[in-house]
């Protein structure tokens, strides 16, 4: 019996062994887990990190709604009408109010933050208004704080129109006309405004659920390229199309578990609208996950090195949550930025998820942030798929 020759049996064994050691897609998923726990780093940023905001970063916005802002008043009329104006405005929830003798005191307290701004009432204002001249206040807030200049002015104007619509009440009574008419008239159109997704209109409702989104992509991206980056060091990161997307799959089901604890426990401990379309809003996890971890794979073989991702990418949190169209509109931003921002996952995720979980948005309604998402991801992976081409044939090219 002849025995084959000795280089066609070392071929042969070795190509054997290569085939048995080639990773699976289960035995990727799997080995990427146990890396998970064995790395304290990941496991801080994938886990640990985003529990942890879903506690804390919801906290300082507990209160919701601003009250009690603390504003002056310089009654330089000292009338009846002006008296009963400061009344009104004492009155308000909104407004915390304190005298002062002039303007120039109320400008120095703004500029200590000790008012947030203040109203002008001007001498002669009661016989402007008895004459049927034309009449007005002046209010000054500071810009500067977006909130409390907000409250400061509608404050200020809720009292005032209180107070004016009495002073046309009783002047169509005086002219013959009916209590009840005459109120009923005094506006024709009665507005009514109703807010439909943030009922309590509070700050913490707007933008921590839209955050948690960002939060969710910004531990998962940095995560992946640490994990990435630190089987580069090892010459571990080589893998087959299976192994890849083995390894995908594992780092997107802990973020996965993650985006439902928020969903379905930071939400409601903290009333926010939410589970409008829970069925939407999971099947965008089942998309989104993995459209973030397939990019931090592609940007740890970029980065080559573990600390390199959390120098880099921790910066990139907030001018990604800006260009997502969520707290600026995204038609007011610069042409370059505007298309951008589509090669970020949070650009379509943001809305996609706020309009399904807060405002209960169905699918096909929403369809083209399902559409953006699958094509990042095939974009993605196809630029996954070349770097690790690239990278293989550099090995080849050095070993020869």
């Amino acid at each position: 019996m002849s025995l084959p020759p000795k280089d066609h049996l070392s071929s042969t064994t070795s190509d054997s062994t290569k085939q048995s050691s080639t990773p699976s897609f289960l035995g990727s998923f799997l080995q990427t887990i146990k890396d998970i726990f064995s790395d304290k780093g990941v496991l801080l940023l994938l886990l640990i990190a985003p529990i942890i905001y879903g506690f804390f970063y919801p906290w300082p916005y507990s209160t919701e709604v601003v009250n009690h802002v603390p504003v002056g008043i310089i009654d330089n009329d000292n009338s009846n009408l002006s008296r009963t104006i400061v009344r009104y405005a004492s009155a308000s929830p909104q407004l915390d109010t304190q005298l002062f003798l002039n303007e120039q005191q109320a400008k120095e307290a703004m500029w200590s933050d000790e008012i947030a701004g203040y109203m002008v009432i001007p001498s002669g204002l009661e016989q402007q208004v008895l004459s049927g001249k034309a009449a007005s206040v002046s209010v000054l807030g500071n810009g500067g704080y977006f909130l409390l200049n907000k409250n400061v002015q509608m404050g200020f104007l809720k009292a005032v129109s209180t107070v004016s619509a009495g002073i046309e009440v009783k002047k169509n009574v005086a002219q013959g006309a009916y209590s009840a008419t005459a109120a009923a008239n005094t506006q024709a159109v009665p507005l009514v405004i109703v807010p439909l997704y943030n009922q309590t209109e509070g700050y913490g409702a707007y933008v921590v659920p839209a955050v948690s989104i960002l939060i969710l992509q910004q531990t998962l991206l940095i995560a992946t390229a640490m994990l990435i980056g630190t089987w580069y060091e090892q010459r571990r990161h080589a893998t087959t199309i299976r192994g890849w997307l083995g390894r995908i799959a594992a780092l997107s089901m802990f973020s996965f578990i993650i985006g439902c604890f928020y969903y379905g426990w930071t939400f409601e401990l903290h009333h926010y609208p939410r589970g409008q379309n829970m069925l939407g809003s999971l099947l965008f996890l089942l998309l989104f996950c993995p459209t973030v971890a397939t990019l931090g794979c592609v940007l740890g073989l970029w980065f080559r090195q573990r600390e390199r991702s959390m120098q880099i990418l921790i910066f990139s949190s907030l001018p990604m949550f800006f260009v997502s169209g969520y707290p600026w509109p995204a038609d007011q931003l610069p042409t370059v930025l505007q298309i951008i921002r589509w090669f970020v996952p949070t650009t379509p995720g943001i809305n996609t998820s706020v309009q399904l979980n807060q405002m209960g948005a169905s699918i096909p309604q929403v369809s083209t942030g399902f559409y953006a998402l699958a094509a990042l991801w095939v974009f993605y992976f196809a630029l996954l798929m070349w770097v690790r081409w690239h990278d293989a044939n550099k090995v080849l090219k050095t070993v020869s």
